[in-house]
């Protein structure tokens, strides 16, 4: 008995000296987590990095209509004593407008980028989280071609497929194509 004792005894030292020579090795589990503003425009999912984002406002702020601005541009609103456009992204994107009066869950994204503080019209906040930098994937050569310029990576979150947009580029877009043209 104690040589079965024995050959037990020394497969668990085995065991635990191979635990420790491997508990001496550095892993590191550190990786860059990068900040996500998750929202949904008609049927798709989209999002923004966070330091384009300034704030999310809500629904209930009063949005000024101005005669003769693009169709893209649903108004002015005053926010804090600063007047800022809010750009509807949609037709930019190919997407439907949907009406946003009806839809409760729209919201505005103030953001930064390009030069220009607007808001941009969302028709749903999804998420603002923390996404490790491994999971944003290359965008696909499948992806439409009006898209292409304006999607930086791809990525799943909770089954959505999410392109990650880069504002940048979205409204020097924008501003691009809301330019009077000069004969």
């Amino acid at each position: 008995m104690t040589d079965s004792k024995s050959s037990v005894e020394q497969t668990l030292d085995e065991l635990l000296t191979a635990k420790q020579q491997g508990d001496n090795q550095v892993v590191d589990v550190d990786e860059l987590l990068i900040k996500l503003v998750i929202f949904q425009l008609a049927d798709k999912y989209f999002a923004l990095p966070g330091h384009s984002v300034k704030e999310v406002l809500s629904n209930d702020i009063k949005v000024n209509f101005v005669p003769g601005m693009h169709d893209s541009v649903e108004g002015v609103i005053n926010l804090r004593g600063d007047i800022e456009s809010v750009l509807s992204l949609n037709h930019l994107l190919h997407l439907p407008s949907l009406e946003q009066a009806q839809n409760k869950e729209s919201s505005i994204l103030h953001c930064a980028g390009a030069g220009i503080t607007t808001g941009i019209r969302i028709d749903a906040l999804l998420e603002v989280v923390d996404v490790p930098e491994s999971q944003l994937k290359p965008p696909l050569d499948s992806l439409p071609e009006h898209m292409q310029p304006y999607v930086t990576a791809l990525l799943s979150y909770n089954d959505w497929p999410i392109a990650l947009l880069n504002l940048d580029l979205l409204l020097q877009a924008w501003r691009t194509q809301t330019q009077p043209q000069t004969p």
